[in-house]
């Protein structure tokens, strides 16, 4: 059994959880984490769901993401969720999310990494995962054109390389001003 802690609209954590597929309290919102990986050449590494996964079976997603469970943070979900689904050993303790999305039911953290991973060295999660693959953002959006990749919002995924690209890009306040 899955435990979800729960928050409030402005991301207060409640005193309060709620079991994974029990239907979800009004007005009271859940964490969720997306990774995504992208190597040198501006790929992003997805992933293929299994075919009998609940929700988008057999359809391409990010590199990995998941719910956050009772007492994680989003961070240490971010490194969980790697870990399972890819056998992945990143640590996100010093990471924050590079944006934070928001969907009927909760919200999401979105993590950016820079790594090039060799595809024969990562151990999928058999229950979740079937193949693994780079492509790039013209590849993501064809395939969700095709209906073969989760139905993120174009923008997002144009959001998610723009990122990455301009990630160095940091807005400094210019304290001596009056």
């Amino acid at each position: 059994m899955e435990l979800w802690d729960l928050y409030t609209k402005d991301r207060e954590k409640l005193a309060e959880t709620m079991v994974r597929g029990a239907p979800h309290p009004v007005g009271k919102y859940r964490l969720v984490v997306h990774v995504a990986i992208f190597n040198r050449r501006g790929q992003m590494l997805i992933q293929q769901r299994q075919a009998d996964k609940f929700g988008w079976p057999s359809m391409w997603d990010i590199s990995a993401s998941g719910s956050v469970i009772t007492g994680e943070t989003s961070s240490m979900a971010a490194e969980r969720e790697l870990g399972e689904e890819l056998g992945l050993s990143i640590s996100f303790s010093n990471r924050r999310p590079a944006l934070t999305v928001h969907f009927p039911d909760g919200m999401g953290d979105v993590f950016l990494v820079e790594q090039d991973v060799d595809l024969c060295d990562l151990v999928l999660q058999k229950e979740e995962v079937q193949a693994v693959r780079w492509a790039d953002e013209e590849e993501i959006l064809q395939m969700i054109e095709e209906d073969s990749f989760i139905p993120y919002q174009a923008h997002f995924i144009g959001l998610l390389f723009y990122l990455r690209n301009h990630a160095t890009l940091h807005v400094k306040p210019d304290l001596t001003r009056e």
